[in-house]
Protein backbone atom coordinates (compact mmCIF):
# COMPACT_ATOMS: atom_id res chain seq x y z
CA UNK A 1 0.00 0.00 0.00
CA UNK A 2 2.75 2.22 0.64
CA UNK A 3 5.01 1.32 -2.18
CA UNK A 4 5.70 3.36 -5.09
CA UNK A 5 2.85 2.43 -7.16
CA UNK A 6 0.88 5.24 -8.60
CA UNK A 7 -2.55 5.15 -7.04
CA UNK A 8 -4.48 3.78 -10.19
CA UNK A 9 -2.34 0.97 -10.82
CA UNK A 10 -2.72 0.23 -6.77
CA UNK A 11 -6.39 0.41 -7.14
CA UNK A 12 -5.97 -2.10 -10.55
CA UNK A 13 -4.13 -4.32 -8.67
CA UNK A 14 -6.92 -4.10 -6.10
CA UNK A 15 -9.72 -4.56 -8.04
CA UNK A 16 -8.55 -7.97 -8.50
CA UNK A 17 -8.71 -9.39 -5.06
CA UNK A 18 -11.46 -11.64 -3.37
CA UNK A 19 -13.40 -10.00 -0.84
CA UNK A 20 -11.83 -10.88 2.25
CA UNK A 21 -8.07 -10.55 0.61
CA UNK A 22 -9.31 -6.88 -0.20
CA UNK A 23 -10.22 -6.07 3.33
CA UNK A 24 -6.93 -7.31 4.71
CA UNK A 25 -5.08 -5.22 2.65
CA UNK A 26 -7.38 -1.89 2.94
CA UNK A 27 -7.28 -2.50 6.86
CA UNK A 28 -3.37 -3.30 6.93
CA UNK A 29 -2.95 0.47 5.34
CA UNK A 30 -5.04 1.98 7.26
CA UNK A 31 -5.05 0.72 11.06
CA UNK A 32 -1.86 -2.42 11.55
CA UNK A 33 -3.36 -2.76 15.36
CA UNK A 34 -6.91 -3.98 13.69
CA UNK A 35 -4.84 -5.71 11.12
CA UNK A 36 -3.60 -7.51 13.74
CA UNK A 37 -6.87 -8.00 15.96
CA UNK A 38 -9.46 -8.91 13.58
CA UNK A 39 -8.09 -12.00 11.60
CA UNK A 40 -8.02 -13.61 15.02
CA UNK A 41 -12.05 -13.80 14.98
CA UNK A 42 -14.21 -16.54 13.66
CA UNK A 43 -14.11 -16.72 9.91
CA UNK A 44 -18.20 -15.88 9.67
CA UNK A 45 -17.05 -12.34 11.92
CA UNK A 46 -14.45 -11.17 10.63
CA UNK A 47 -15.76 -10.66 7.06
CA UNK A 48 -18.38 -7.84 8.97
CA UNK A 49 -15.69 -6.77 11.69
CA UNK A 50 -13.46 -6.32 8.66
CA UNK A 51 -16.02 -4.84 6.59
CA UNK A 52 -17.53 -2.44 9.69
CA UNK A 53 -13.75 -1.17 10.56
CA UNK A 54 -13.05 0.35 6.93
CA UNK A 55 -16.70 1.90 7.07
CA UNK A 56 -15.77 3.59 10.25
CA UNK A 57 -12.40 4.62 8.81
CA UNK A 58 -14.20 6.29 5.94
CA UNK A 59 -15.93 8.77 8.04
CA UNK A 60 -12.77 8.97 10.03
CA UNK A 61 -11.08 10.35 6.51
CA UNK A 62 -14.27 12.70 5.81
CA UNK A 63 -14.13 14.04 9.25
CA UNK A 64 -10.22 14.44 9.10
CA UNK A 65 -9.91 16.19 5.90
CA UNK A 66 -8.47 19.22 6.30
CA UNK A 67 -9.32 20.86 2.51
CA UNK A 68 -13.49 19.61 3.68
CA UNK A 69 -15.66 22.65 5.03
CA UNK A 70 -17.90 21.72 7.95
CA UNK A 71 -20.58 22.30 5.28
CA UNK A 72 -18.75 19.53 3.07
CA UNK A 73 -18.22 17.31 6.03
CA UNK A 74 -21.96 17.23 7.28
CA UNK A 75 -22.81 16.73 3.35
CA UNK A 76 -20.87 13.94 2.88
CA UNK A 77 -21.60 11.99 6.15
CA UNK A 78 -25.24 12.04 5.49
CA UNK A 79 -25.02 10.75 2.40
CA UNK A 80 -22.27 7.81 3.99
CA UNK A 81 -25.20 6.93 6.12
CA UNK A 82 -27.92 6.32 3.07
CA UNK A 83 -25.34 4.73 1.17
CA UNK A 84 -24.48 2.23 4.10
CA UNK A 85 -28.18 1.63 4.74
CA UNK A 86 -29.22 1.47 1.08
CA UNK A 87 -26.06 0.05 -0.49
CA UNK A 88 -27.30 2.74 -3.47
CA UNK A 89 -25.11 5.55 -5.01
CA UNK A 90 -21.96 4.56 -3.76
CA UNK A 91 -19.72 4.81 -7.54
CA UNK A 92 -21.35 8.60 -7.51
CA UNK A 93 -20.21 9.25 -3.95
CA UNK A 94 -16.59 8.21 -4.51
CA UNK A 95 -15.97 10.07 -7.47
CA UNK A 96 -17.44 13.92 -5.50
CA UNK A 97 -15.52 12.77 -2.49
CA UNK A 98 -12.34 11.20 -3.97
CA UNK A 99 -10.81 14.51 -5.78
CA UNK A 100 -11.28 16.71 -2.85
CA UNK A 101 -8.81 14.66 -0.37
CA UNK A 102 -5.97 16.59 0.42
CA UNK A 103 -2.37 15.59 0.07
CA UNK A 104 -2.70 15.18 4.29
CA UNK A 105 -4.72 12.14 3.92
CA UNK A 106 -2.41 9.19 3.50
CA UNK A 107 -2.34 7.11 0.43
CA UNK A 108 -4.21 3.92 1.88
CA UNK A 109 -6.93 6.24 2.91
CA UNK A 110 -7.09 7.88 -0.85
CA UNK A 111 -7.29 3.85 -1.93
CA UNK A 112 -10.46 3.23 0.46
CA UNK A 113 -12.46 5.97 -0.53
CA UNK A 114 -11.69 5.52 -4.38
CA UNK A 115 -13.15 2.02 -3.44
CA UNK A 116 -16.06 2.59 -1.01
CA UNK A 117 -18.13 1.01 -4.60
CA UNK A 118 -16.32 -2.25 -3.55
CA UNK A 119 -16.44 -1.87 0.50
CA UNK A 120 -20.20 -0.66 0.38
CA UNK A 121 -21.12 -4.23 -2.35
CA UNK A 122 -19.46 -6.31 0.43
CA UNK A 123 -21.03 -4.84 3.09
CA UNK A 124 -24.32 -5.34 1.23
CA UNK A 125 -23.51 -9.44 1.19
CA UNK A 126 -24.01 -9.64 5.16
CA UNK A 127 -27.05 -11.21 6.80
CA UNK A 128 -29.75 -8.23 7.44
CA UNK A 129 -29.12 -8.29 10.94
CA UNK A 130 -25.37 -7.24 10.72
CA UNK A 131 -26.14 -4.23 8.26
CA UNK A 132 -28.35 -3.33 10.37
CA UNK A 133 -25.97 -3.01 13.42
CA UNK A 134 -22.90 -1.50 11.19
CA UNK A 135 -25.40 1.01 9.82
CA UNK A 136 -26.72 2.09 12.92
CA UNK A 137 -22.83 2.50 14.07
CA UNK A 138 -21.95 4.31 11.23
CA UNK A 139 -24.82 6.87 11.33
CA UNK A 140 -23.98 7.36 15.12
CA UNK A 141 -20.53 8.38 14.71
CA UNK A 142 -21.19 10.25 11.35
CA UNK A 143 -23.74 12.34 13.23
CA UNK A 144 -22.40 12.74 16.80
CA UNK A 145 -18.42 14.13 15.50
CA UNK A 146 -19.47 16.90 13.38
CA UNK A 147 -21.29 18.47 16.12
CA UNK A 148 -17.37 18.86 17.87
CA UNK A 149 -16.08 20.19 14.33
CA UNK A 150 -17.73 23.57 15.21
CA UNK A 151 -16.48 23.61 18.89
CA UNK A 152 -13.12 25.33 19.95
CA UNK A 153 -11.29 22.85 20.95
CA UNK A 154 -8.02 24.36 22.37
CA UNK A 155 -8.44 24.96 25.78
CA UNK A 156 -10.61 20.96 26.37
CA UNK A 157 -13.93 19.73 26.66
CA UNK A 158 -15.66 21.29 29.20
CA UNK A 159 -17.13 18.69 31.50
CA UNK A 160 -16.43 14.66 31.87
CA UNK A 161 -19.35 13.78 30.56
CA UNK A 162 -18.36 16.07 27.21
CA UNK A 163 -15.56 13.71 26.94
CA UNK A 164 -17.61 10.68 28.02
CA UNK A 165 -20.10 11.90 24.71
CA UNK A 166 -17.17 12.27 22.58
CA UNK A 167 -15.49 9.06 23.13
CA UNK A 168 -19.10 7.34 22.67
CA UNK A 169 -19.44 8.94 19.01
CA UNK A 170 -16.00 7.40 18.36
CA UNK A 171 -15.76 4.32 19.85
CA UNK A 172 -18.46 3.65 22.33
CA UNK A 173 -21.34 3.41 19.39
CA UNK A 174 -18.38 0.86 17.74
CA UNK A 175 -18.27 -1.48 20.58
CA UNK A 176 -22.01 -1.61 20.79
CA UNK A 177 -21.73 -2.67 17.07
CA UNK A 178 -19.58 -5.49 17.85
CA UNK A 179 -21.16 -6.94 20.55
CA UNK A 180 -24.21 -6.62 18.35
CA UNK A 181 -22.22 -8.90 15.63
CA UNK A 182 -21.11 -11.34 18.67
CA UNK A 183 -24.44 -11.76 19.70
CA UNK A 184 -25.54 -12.80 15.64
CA UNK A 185 -22.79 -15.15 15.68
CA UNK A 186 -23.53 -16.89 18.81
CA UNK A 187 -26.70 -17.70 20.88
CA UNK A 188 -24.71 -18.35 23.63
CA UNK A 189 -23.16 -14.98 23.48
CA UNK A 190 -26.58 -13.68 22.72
CA UNK A 191 -27.94 -14.64 26.41
CA UNK A 192 -25.57 -12.11 27.83
CA UNK A 193 -26.73 -9.04 25.03
CA UNK A 194 -28.15 -6.17 28.05
CA UNK A 195 -25.04 -6.78 29.70
CA UNK A 196 -22.52 -7.09 26.86
CA UNK A 197 -24.34 -3.83 25.73
CA UNK A 198 -24.17 -2.17 28.33
CA UNK A 199 -20.25 -2.89 28.86
CA UNK A 200 -19.31 -2.80 25.41
CA UNK A 201 -19.72 1.43 25.69
CA UNK A 202 -17.44 1.31 28.75
CA UNK A 203 -15.17 -1.09 27.09
CA UNK A 204 -15.09 1.36 23.77
CA UNK A 205 -14.55 4.71 26.29
CA UNK A 206 -11.56 3.03 28.19
CA UNK A 207 -10.25 2.53 24.85
CA UNK A 208 -10.51 5.57 23.22
CA UNK A 209 -9.60 7.45 26.71
CA UNK A 210 -6.46 5.84 26.20
CA UNK A 211 -5.68 6.91 22.98
CA UNK A 212 -6.40 10.59 23.61
CA UNK A 213 -4.39 10.58 26.98
CA UNK A 214 -1.31 9.26 24.62
CA UNK A 215 -1.87 11.45 21.72
CA UNK A 216 -2.25 14.86 23.88
CA UNK A 217 0.97 15.95 22.36
CA UNK A 218 -0.02 15.09 18.89
CA UNK A 219 -3.10 16.48 19.20
CA UNK A 220 -2.37 19.98 20.63
CA UNK A 221 -0.05 20.26 17.61
CA UNK A 222 -3.56 20.58 15.46
CA UNK A 223 -4.85 22.70 17.97
CA UNK A 224 -7.17 20.40 19.54
CA UNK A 225 -7.31 19.11 23.20
CA UNK A 226 -10.25 16.42 24.43
CA UNK A 227 -9.23 16.67 27.64
CA UNK A 228 -12.25 18.14 29.87
CA UNK A 229 -11.56 21.07 31.50
CA UNK A 230 -13.48 20.28 35.32
CA UNK A 231 -10.70 17.67 36.00
CA UNK A 232 -8.06 19.96 35.80
CA UNK A 233 -10.06 22.90 37.41
CA UNK A 234 -9.96 20.90 40.41
CA UNK A 235 -6.19 20.36 40.86
CA UNK A 236 -6.20 24.14 39.97
CA UNK A 237 -4.70 23.81 36.66
CA UNK A 238 -6.25 25.83 33.41
CA UNK A 239 -5.97 23.97 29.68
CA UNK A 240 -5.90 27.34 28.46
CA UNK A 241 -2.09 27.41 29.13
CA UNK A 242 -1.45 23.51 28.76
CA UNK A 243 1.78 23.83 26.03
CA UNK A 244 4.17 21.59 25.37
CA UNK A 245 6.79 22.55 27.64
CA UNK A 246 4.15 22.16 30.16
CA UNK A 247 5.74 21.43 33.53
CA UNK A 248 2.97 21.71 36.67
CA UNK A 249 2.14 19.54 39.31
CA UNK A 250 -1.48 20.19 39.20
CA UNK A 251 -1.46 18.96 35.27
CA UNK A 252 0.28 15.81 36.43
CA UNK A 253 -2.48 15.39 39.12
CA UNK A 254 -5.27 15.75 36.58
CA UNK A 255 -3.77 12.76 34.41
CA UNK A 256 -3.44 10.71 36.98
CA UNK A 257 -6.94 11.21 37.89
CA UNK A 258 -7.65 10.66 34.16
CA UNK A 259 -5.70 7.53 34.16
CA UNK A 260 -7.63 6.11 37.10
CA UNK A 261 -10.86 6.73 35.61
CA UNK A 262 -9.59 5.37 32.35
CA UNK A 263 -8.72 2.27 34.66
CA UNK A 264 -12.19 1.77 35.64
CA UNK A 265 -13.42 1.45 31.86
CA UNK A 266 -10.55 -1.78 30.76
CA UNK A 267 -12.26 -3.17 34.52
CA UNK A 268 -15.28 -3.25 32.87
CA UNK A 269 -13.56 -4.24 29.54
CA UNK A 270 -12.62 -7.32 31.74
CA UNK A 271 -15.93 -7.98 32.86
CA UNK A 272 -16.77 -8.06 29.05
CA UNK A 273 -14.27 -10.57 27.90
CA UNK A 274 -15.13 -12.70 30.54
CA UNK A 275 -18.85 -13.10 29.65
CA UNK A 276 -17.94 -14.56 26.66
CA UNK A 277 -17.98 -18.17 26.54
CA UNK A 278 -14.37 -19.85 27.45
CA UNK A 279 -14.16 -21.82 24.08
CA UNK A 280 -14.92 -18.56 21.87
CA UNK A 281 -10.91 -18.06 21.96
CA UNK A 282 -10.54 -16.09 18.60
CA UNK A 283 -13.21 -13.34 20.14
CA UNK A 284 -11.63 -13.13 23.37
CA UNK A 285 -8.18 -13.24 22.01
CA UNK A 286 -9.76 -9.88 19.80
CA UNK A 287 -10.82 -8.04 23.10
CA UNK A 288 -7.84 -9.23 25.09
CA UNK A 289 -5.45 -7.96 22.90
CA UNK A 290 -6.76 -4.56 22.40
CA UNK A 291 -7.42 -4.62 26.86
CA UNK A 292 -3.60 -5.55 27.27
CA UNK A 293 -2.27 -2.93 25.00
CA UNK A 294 -4.66 -0.50 26.49
CA UNK A 295 -2.98 -1.24 30.02
CA UNK A 296 0.50 -1.19 28.69
CA UNK A 297 0.06 2.42 27.25
CA UNK A 298 -1.61 4.33 30.16
CA UNK A 299 1.22 2.00 32.76
CA UNK A 300 3.82 3.87 30.68
CA UNK A 301 1.87 7.23 30.76
CA UNK A 302 1.99 6.34 34.52
CA UNK A 303 5.87 6.08 34.58
CA UNK A 304 5.93 9.53 32.37
CA UNK A 305 3.48 12.22 33.61
CA UNK A 306 5.79 14.57 32.28
CA UNK A 307 5.97 12.53 28.54
CA UNK A 308 5.60 15.60 25.66
CA UNK A 309 5.49 13.23 22.98
CA UNK A 310 2.88 9.97 21.63
CA UNK A 311 6.22 7.96 21.08
CA UNK A 312 7.77 8.45 24.70
CA UNK A 313 5.00 6.51 25.94
CA UNK A 314 4.70 3.97 22.66
CA UNK A 315 4.69 0.16 23.80
CA UNK A 316 7.70 -1.53 22.31
CA UNK A 317 6.77 -4.66 19.79
CA UNK A 318 8.17 -6.69 22.44
CA UNK A 319 5.25 -5.61 24.95
CA UNK A 320 3.01 -6.30 21.78
CA UNK A 321 4.63 -9.57 21.27
CA UNK A 322 4.22 -10.42 25.28
CA UNK A 323 1.09 -8.89 25.42
CA UNK A 324 -0.33 -11.38 22.59
CA UNK A 325 1.05 -14.90 23.98
CA UNK A 326 0.45 -14.34 26.86
CA UNK A 327 -3.40 -13.74 25.79
CA UNK A 328 -3.15 -16.60 24.26
CA UNK A 329 -2.27 -18.93 27.00
CA UNK A 330 -4.69 -17.76 29.33
CA UNK A 331 -7.48 -16.28 27.14
CA UNK A 332 -9.97 -19.45 28.54
CA UNK A 333 -9.09 -18.76 32.18
CA UNK A 334 -11.64 -16.17 33.89
CA UNK A 335 -9.61 -16.21 37.20
CA UNK A 336 -6.51 -16.05 35.58
CA UNK A 337 -7.42 -13.34 33.60
CA UNK A 338 -8.61 -11.55 36.31
CA UNK A 339 -5.59 -11.99 38.65
CA UNK A 340 -3.17 -10.87 35.38
CA UNK A 341 -5.48 -7.84 34.93
CA UNK A 342 -4.97 -7.25 38.81
CA UNK A 343 -1.84 -7.38 38.75
CA UNK A 344 -0.73 -5.40 35.65
CA UNK A 345 -3.25 -2.76 36.82
CA UNK A 346 -2.93 -1.97 40.47
CA UNK A 347 -0.45 0.39 40.25
CA UNK A 348 -3.29 2.49 37.61
CA UNK A 349 -5.91 3.15 40.81
CA UNK A 350 -6.07 6.80 42.35
CA UNK A 351 -6.95 5.99 45.92
CA UNK A 352 -8.37 8.91 47.81
CA UNK A 353 -9.90 10.50 44.73
CA UNK A 354 -13.31 10.44 43.57
CA UNK A 355 -15.14 12.27 40.37
CA UNK A 356 -17.88 14.25 41.40
CA UNK A 357 -19.56 16.46 38.58
CA UNK A 358 -20.54 19.49 39.64
CA UNK A 359 -23.45 21.06 37.88
CA UNK A 360 -23.01 22.05 34.08
CA UNK A 361 -24.36 23.36 31.15
CA UNK A 362 -22.40 20.90 28.96
CA UNK A 363 -20.75 21.64 25.87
Amino acid sequence: MNGPQPLTENLQSLAKLADDELQAVLLEGVSRTFALTIPQLPEKLYHAVANAYLLCRIVDTIEDEVSLTAEQKKHFCGGFIRIVKTGQGAEAFAAELAPLLSEQTIPAEHCLIHLIPRVIAITHTLDAAQIEALAACVETMANGMPVYQALDLHAGLKTLKDMDDYCYYVAGCVGEMLAKLFCHYSPQINAHRDELLKLSVSFGQGLQMTNILKDIWDDAKRGVCWLPQDIFTETGFDLADLTPETDDDRFRQGLEHLIGIAHGHLQNALSYTQLLPSHETGIRNFCLWALGMAILTLKKIKQNLSFNESDQVKISRNSVKTTIAVCKLTARNNLLLTLIFNLTSRDLKTPGWRYLPKSHTGQ
